[in-house]
């Protein structure tokens, strides 16, 4: 007799963008139960920020996340890149941590907070 060796709803493999979508996922629903309007920002994973292409290149780091402020019927955004995420990091632990460090410091700057407002728990990792 042969079947599936894992049910559909089961992935064999998740894919490294879905397993980093799902720590800014936990990072946010972590949040969440403390400021409920989180639920009015969209939070992204994009790969790497975009050069804008404005002259040489600058000795400054790579981000590691990013905000977009609310505006024209547009809500706001968070967004964290995952490659230099990826880069930074060895092991799922370290690189759950570094995501909830970003996603807390972009959510403060969008709420006007300290990181420490807004995770009490912030830089304890």
């Amino acid at each position: 007799m042969r079947g599936p060796i894992a049910p559909p709803q089961v992935p064999l493999a998740a894919s490294r963008a879905d397993v980093f979508a799902d720590l800014v996922q936990d990072s946010v629903e972590r949040l969440e139960r403390r400021w409920p309007q989180l639920a009015e920002i969209d939070f992204l994973v994009l790969e790497v920020p975009r050069l804008d292409g404005s002259g040489p290149w600058s000795d400054e780091a790579v981000p590691l996340g990013g905000t977009i402020p609310a505006r024209e019927g547009r809500r706001a955004r968070v967004v964290v890149y995952r490659r230099p995420v990826e880069i930074r990091t060895k092991g799922r632990d370290e690189r759950a941590a570094l995501v909830h460090e970003i996603v807390v410091e972009q959510v403060a700057e969008l709420l006007g907070l300290t990181p420490e407002t807004v995770d009490p728990r912030y830089g304890e990792d």
